[in-house]
């Protein structure tokens, strides 16, 4: 647990936190999702995945398992299209607030609720993005290939490389990915960005990874990039790095591509990996995520 936190059930530590620290954030950010969830998930998800084909370009989709079990046929579009499903819980929970059995039990759960769905999982996401110490031990005894939310501390997201993080006395099992800052729900939310403005900022991390000839991951939430007024950033995102000779496939074929052969798929110039979380298809399931 983290230092300092009463031994309280997980639900009453968080919602004490939320509505002592953040709930004038959380009213503004529930205000928005709802204006988001508006648009049917499946419409959403449908154009992202009809650019993703346009381009046969792979895109990574973190999903909250007992939701993924609700949204079968949602999840059935995603594997039509050869696209990739990876863990972001069984529930979405943060981490920091859970012991180690509760965080274990978390992770089994949701490698279980795929199985069911015929789904094979290769990496993991935490909720939030928050990834403690614990937990990345933990992930090293389920045998996942790659974690994509360590890079997103501060010491890992300048990087344009694979990494692993030190254990106790070795490096980890997993391979990690630096993520990028500049996540949609901080362009859009954050700073209210438009669609122009936000592809100068990826096209200048793109720039950024071709001169180091590395790997980036952005974070791009299909409720907000999949709606119409944002969805042609990734058409300008996928049309600059093709002609910059850059490679977007899904994380897995990515990291097991790199492993073997130590370059980029066709001799590209870099590698540029789309993600973007599934924690709610509808404004209802976003709710209980407070309660």
């Amino acid at each position: 647990m983290v230092s300092g936190l009463p031994q309280m059930p997980f639900k009453s530590v968080w919602l004490k936190y939320l509505w002592k620290e953040r709930r004038l954030a959380v009213l503004k950010q529930a205000f928005r999702m709802f204006g988001y969830h508006r648009t049917p998930f499946k419409s959403l998800l449908s154009n992202i995945l009809r650019v993703m084909e346009e381009f046969h370009a792979g895109f990574t989709f973190p999903v909250v398992a007992s939701l993924a079990l609700r949204h079968a046929d949602l999840i059935g579009l995603i594997k039509e299209f050869n696209q990739e499903i990876a863990l972001h819980g069984y529930k979405h929970l943060n981490y920091s607030y859970l012991s180690a059995d509760e965080q274990r039990k978390d992770i089994e759960n949701g490698l279980q609720a795929f199985r069911d769905l015929e789904i094979s999982v290769r990496g993991f996401r935490a909720p939030y993005n928050i990834c403690p110490d614990m937990t990345a031990k933990i992930l090293e005894d389920f045998g996942f290939l790659w974690e994509g939310s360590l890079g997103f501390r501060k010491d890992y997201c300048e990087l344009r490389s694979f990494f692993r993080v030190k254990m106790d006395d070795h490096d980890s099992s997993f391979v990690c990915i630096p993520i990028s800052r500049w996540s949609d729900d901080r362009m859009i939310d954050g700073y209210g960005l438009n669609s122009a403005q936000m592809v100068k900022v990826l096209k200048n991390a793109l720039r950024e990874t071709f001169e180091k000839r590395g790997v980036i991951m952005f974070d791009l939430h299909p409720v907000r990039i999949g709606q119409q007024k944002y969805i042609d950033v990734l058409n300008q995102i996928l049309a600059y790095g093709e002609k910059m000779d850059g490679w977007f496939p899904t994380v897995t074929e990515a990291v097991e591509y790199w492993l073997k052969h130590r370059r980029w798929k066709g001799g590209a110039k870099f590698c540029c990996l789309l993600t973007g979380d599934i924690d709610s298809f509808t404004f209802s399931e976003y709710l209980t995520r407070l309660f």
